[in-house]
């Protein structure tokens, strides 16, 4: 690629997800399935400066719909594997910080061609490793996609030229330089889209990572390394490095050799990277940048001149979409008095329709949730649910379909403050809130410590525009399900403790990557 050519880069435009009834497809998919399974068991290394490296304790990432088959088994490195990453990742820096932008833009391009090329494989591999239905899996690779295509641009109108108030006797300019080394630590449940927009925003803006992905999905990581690898991005650029969060996670978090964190997961585990990231340590030069996506209590909200059809199903969408294990699900449905009952009968009609099982299987769309840890924790939530509000449906774990499953759980009749509507339980489980009017409704959804995503069924163009001011959230929508947001149509990110309101797939996400140089030089005549 020449310097001019990303001046002729088509305009940045989403990638459709697959039509899965389409019998081209489907076989596509079967076979895709069919390939990934026949490497089940295979054995994946740490990769540090373009070194392979295999450790005698292992990681087994395992299929959550059949947890007796292992789909990788990937080396779990050690405090001195750590530090040797981040020597890697830093030796690297030095000729990786200096490459011209589009060079590095053209990397990510040719990342996501190859990720469009292996589409099907890396699909089947999500279904398989963290239990996401046909559809829910490719969405994820299609958001992968787009994250590559759309930092890849947003990089190059980073590092050209900036607009500043000029004056004739001197010559200006502000150039846009990277931090350093990062440490990336993306969460299992977007195991694709995440962990790529992640990483590919820290190295696109001439930063070098050690990636550390979640131990429920390190093999589509290791792919991704791969792919990597392929289109030969420079050793030590990424290196590859599974590991305890307790161990490593933290270790590298401290280190004072760190630049920067990236974290997508949990509010206490970001909690505790923020206080540790904000420890000066000896020999450290400055202060470390944390960037921080975290949970949610997420609230769809319908009034009494919603068409209440559509409300249902975007209740269902958000609550249930991959088992509510989405930090931006609607775990709350709030409705005005006047409509309650209906709409909860239809919300528990659409549930009762919806078909569960192993996801390899095209007609499931309900999977399992990710872990025994997370099934055991969802199954508590559902018992405190009991006493704290009307079950309607669901409340059953399924080990007859042999994995970790648990039905669509709905509890009507809940007190907005009860710990089932103000505690993120990351399952398929949805509390119904009466409210007495849209006011009191709209205090209720901002009635929790979260501020994600939220959305509004209402005819109401009055109501609309008083949500726009007081529905306090990150990601606002209206008559439609509060997930599904899309690389640069809607930049992600939360308020309160959902996290330090990133704007991932946004205009302004590369610049949580980036330090600003301000340049000039006194014209002598």
């Amino acid at each position: 690629m020449e310097v001019t050519d990303y001046m002729v880069l088509k305009p940045f435009k989403n990638l459709g997800v697959v039509d899965f009834d389409d019998p081209e497809n489907e076989r596509k998919m079967k076979e895709a399935l069919e390939k990934v399974a026949s490497s089940f068991g295979g054995e994946y290394p740490l990769v540090i400066g373009g070194e392979r490296i295999h450790t005698k304790e292992k990681i087994n990432s395992l299929n959550p719909s059949n947890p007796s088959e292992i789909v990788g088994i990937v080396s779990k490195a050690s405090r001195e594997l750590a530090e040797k990453a981040l020597e890697s990742a830093w030796k690297a820096f030095e000729s990786w910080s200096r490459t011209p932008a589009h060079v590095r833009a053209e990397y990510l391009l040719k990342a996501a061609e190859v990720l469009r090329r292996r589409r099907f494989e890396f699909d089947a591999l999500m279904v398989y490793e963290v239990g996401k239905n046909w559809v829910e899996a490719d969405a994820d690779l299609a958001e992968a996609v787009d994250f590559l295509e759309f930092y890849a641009r947003e990089m190059l109108r980073y590092a050209s030229e900036q607009p500043l108030v000029r004056i004739p006797s001197e010559k200006n300019e502000l150039r846009y330089i990277p931090l350093g080394v990062g440490v990336i630590i993306p969460p299992w449940n977007f195991p694709g889209a995440i962990m790529v927009g992640m990483t590919s925003s820290a190295i696109v803006t001439g930063n070098t990572v050690v990636l550390k992905p979640a131990s429920d999905s390190p093999v589509i990581a290791a792919w991704f390394v791969d792919v990597l690898e392929e289109i030969g991005l420079p050793p030590g650029v990424v290196n590859f490095l599974p590991g305890s969060g307790a161990e490593v996670g933290k270790y590298l978090v401290a280190h004072p050799r760190t630049r920067f964190v990236s974290f997508t997961g949990s509010k206490d585990v970001g909690l505790r990277i923020n206080e540790l990231a904000a420890e000066h340590q000896p020999g450290q030069k400055w202060i470390k940048r944390v960037v921080l996506e975290m949970g949610g209590k997420d609230a769809v909200v319908v009034d009494e001149t919603a068409d209440l059809d559509a409300a249902a199903q975007g209740i269902v969408a958000s609550a249930f979409g991959f088992q509510g294990q989405k930090c931006s699900a609607g775990s709350r449905a709030i409705v005005v008095k006047d409509v309650y009952d209906a709409v909860l009968e239809k919300v528990v009609e659409l549930t009762s329709k919806i078909k569960m099982g192993d996801v390899r299987f095209k007609e499931n769309w309900l999977g399992p949730v990710i872990n025994a840890a997370a099934a055991q924790k969802i199954v508590s939530y559902i018992e405190i649910g009991k006493n704290e509000g009307r079950l309607v449906h669901g409340s059953n774990t399924r080990a007859d379909l042999g994995g970790y499953f648990i039905e669509p759980t709905i509890f009507a009749d809940v007190d907005p403050m009860a710990r089932i509507a103000q505690e993120e339980i990351f399952g398929p489980v949805l509390a119904f809130i009466k409210a007495e009017n849209f006011e009191d409704a709209i205090k209720i959804a901002n009635s929790t410590e979260y501020g994600l995503t939220g959305s509004l069924y209402s005819r109401s163009r009055e109501r609309i525009e008083y949500a726009k001011r007081e529905f306090h959230v990150g990601n606002l929508y209206f008559n439609r399900k509060c997930t599904g947001a899309l690389v640069g149509v809607h930049p992600f990110g939360g308020f309160n403790m959902s996290g330090t309101d990133s704007k991932a797939g946004g205009r302004d996400y590369l610049l949580l990557f980036l330090q600003a140089k301000s340049i000039s030089e006194k014209i002598v005549l």
